[in-house]
């Protein structure tokens, strides 16, 4: 029965996949008009995101963020819009966007810069206004991951949040914190489309981890994975769901192993450790494809910096929202994050 269900989804998917159409004919000269529904990603020179199934990248000025409303003119080659013109950019003024923009602002009022865009860049995965200098810093060590809203964040805060609630919990109790925690991430960020499907993910790995059946794990992650991709086909292409698959499925198949290899650092440590250098075993190709630079030190840094991004998830996320009610309780609490910021930063600047 259960290979016959894996054979239909298959069957289903590929049939999906050979029938697409994302209505538009090759070479066609088209005008497309909708909202940006996840964060775009910078390059040096541009920046890039998917609209209507086609993939779409713009000159990097003027920007444009996660909610905003364009139309763009251009020719369709393949899956993508070929010399597109940005003809109108309109902010957007959905509720998830204004709460967005109210928290991003509470962020920047409290903190300098780069404190205040590496937090947006963890928290909202908003890049707009992050100054160059540490964007390009990001990318040459491999780290650019951490602001890109994706996968890595939400395994990362997942496993930090386990290896620490196990040390006062029982890993069962633990787990069901932290996929508590992974969603709590999830509407903080905006409930950005990367990070439900990690989150949709992450959430299913956790809980066949705790019922003890990695298999069910594997399974979990191939069936959401298929699902997802009946639904939308163009997310095949798409950065965020092809580092949230591969950091998932590099965290199931190779971290077991890494924790027995590390077995003789501290609890805490050994579960980052190992939990960033199997992500990156996975996502470590795909981050050299696209940003054309891969830091061999990468997962040295990765681990270095990994014990700092959930506690600055959560103390930014809580810190951002209070803020909304309690200003002056809010900037405290963004305060609060200074030393891990600066420890974070520093740890960039230094193998950038």
């Amino acid at each position: 029965m259960k290979y016959f269900i894996w054979f239909f989804l298959i069957l289903v998917l590929t049939l999906r996949l050979i029938t697409y159409n994302p209505k538009f004919s090759e070479g066609q000269k088209v005008r497309i008009s909708d909202t940006v529904s996840s964060e775009p990603i910078k390059y040096s020179y541009y920046q890039g995101f998917n609209l209507q199934g086609l993939k779409i990248y713009l000159p990097s000025y003027p920007e444009v963020s996660y909610g905003d409303f364009v139309i763009i003119e251009g020719v369709v080659e393949g899956r993508e819009l070929k010399n597109p013109l940005l003809i109108e950019k309109k902010e957007g003024r959905g509720v998830l966007y204004k709460l967005r923009e109210k928290l991003l602002g509470n962020l920047r009022k409290a903190l300098p810069e780069p404190h205040s865009s590496l937090l947006a860049g963890v928290t909202l995965g908003i890049k707009s206004g992050m100054p160059s200098y540490f964007w390009e810093a990001l990318k040459s060590t491999g780290t650019a991951h951490v602001v890109v809203a994706s996968g890595m964040n939400v395994t990362l805060v997942a496993s930090f949040l386990i290896g620490l609630l196990t040390i006062f919990l029982p890993r069962g109790k633990a787990i069901v914190m932290a996929i508590f925690g992974v969603w709590f991430y999830a509407l903080i960020s905006g409930f950005d489309a990367p990070i439900i499907r990690a989150a949709i993910m992450g959430s299913i790995a956790f809980v066949a981890q705790k019922v003890g059946r990695l298999n069910y794990a594997w399974r979990g992650l191939g069936i959401s994975a298929l699902l997802m991709l009946i639904v939308k086909p163009n997310w095949i292409t798409d950065l965020g769901f092809i580092l949230s698959f591969l950091a998932t499925a590099s965290i199931l198949a190779f971290e077991p192993k890494l924790e027995k290899t590390f077995s003789f650092l501290p609890k805490v440590i050994k579960e980052n450790f190992a939990t960033s250098l199997a992500a990156q075993v996975g996502v470590a190709p795909v981050i050299f494809l696209t940003f054309g630079q891969f830091n061999i030190l990468s997962p040295l840094i990765n681990t270095a910096i990994a014990p700092t991004i959930a506690p600055m998830t959560m103390i930014a996320g809580v810190g951002s929202l209070v803020g909304l009610l309690i200003p002056d309780l809010g900037k405290i609490l963004l305060l609060l994050t200074i030393p891990l910021t600066s420890y974070f930063i520093g740890v960039v600047k230094l193998f950038a």
